[in-house]
């Protein structure tokens, strides 16, 4: 038969101490853990708002670094364009200095040129053509005047006449044919009567009759009237 445990006040007084410091421990954990969670909260939040500022700050650096980035890439892009059109500038201002220079060059060939022109005419006008002053010089002289007077006659047709006429001399005067009994002689190099110079005379040269170009001209002038030329008259004409 079960043995029969008796309960005394001891017994009772004993399980009540043991209930109350069980109480009291569960009071102390609970207490203990309610502490402990706000901290360990605490804790979290201010490593978060750690991370946070390590967030915003690698964000701010790298917003900084790109708006860096771009600026430079800006300036690069702006020194390209500055570049190209100092570039496009020089060689615009090379072509219109090539074209400047050219039309310099051309200017002043052209003025030496008229100039040269200018010289040259002044030349001309200022320097005719030189006879020497004796038979030669004259024929030559009477020769060109002919030419442009279209008169015709040669070198030898002139002097072959003058020295069977005159033998050359610019003074010979006839005063023994009739035309001196007329009183008007002969004269000159190919003894020319005064009517016959005046009727025949031809401009630009004298106006006297023995002047030897003036009576060469004439001479040539009347032969080509009335024999064709000069370089037809073998005698007295």
């Amino acid at each position: 038969m079960p043995r029969t445990i008796r309960i005394t006040r001891s017994h009772k007084l004993a399980t009540a101490v043991l209930v109350a410091a069980g109480s009291v421990t569960a009071i102390a954990a609970t207490g203990g853990q309610s502490d402990a969670q706000p901290a360990a909260a605490k804790t979290s939040i201010a490593a978060e708002k750690v991370a946070g500022a390590s967030t915003a700050k690698e964000a701010a650096a790298k917003k900084a670094a790109q708006e860096t980035a771009a600026k430079k890439a800006a300036a690069d892009a702006a020194a390209a364009k500055k570049a190209v059109a100092e570039r496009k500038a020089a060689a615009e201002k090379a072509v219109a200095d090539r074209k400047a220079e050219a039309k310099k060059s051309a200017e002043k060939a052209r003025s030496e040129k008229q100039a040269a022109n200018r010289s040259s005419e002044r030349k001309a006008v200022a320097a005719p053509k030189q006879y020497k002053n004796n038979l030669d010089g004259w024929i030559r002289e009477s020769l060109d005047i002919m030419k442009k007077k279209n008169i015709p006659g040669s070198y030898e047709g002139l002097h072959r006449n003058i020295m069977r006429e005159s033998s050359g001399n610019p003074n010979a005067v006839n005063d023994w044919d009739v035309n001196a009994q007329n009183g008007i002689p002969s004269k000159g190099l190919l003894q020319v009567i005064q009517p016959t110079f005046d009727a025949y005379h031809v401009n630009g040269t004298e106006k006297k009759l023995t002047d030897p170009v003036a009576n060469i001209t004439a001479a040539a002038n009347y032969a080509a009237d009335k024999y064709g030329s000069i370089d037809n008259v073998d005698s007295a004409y």
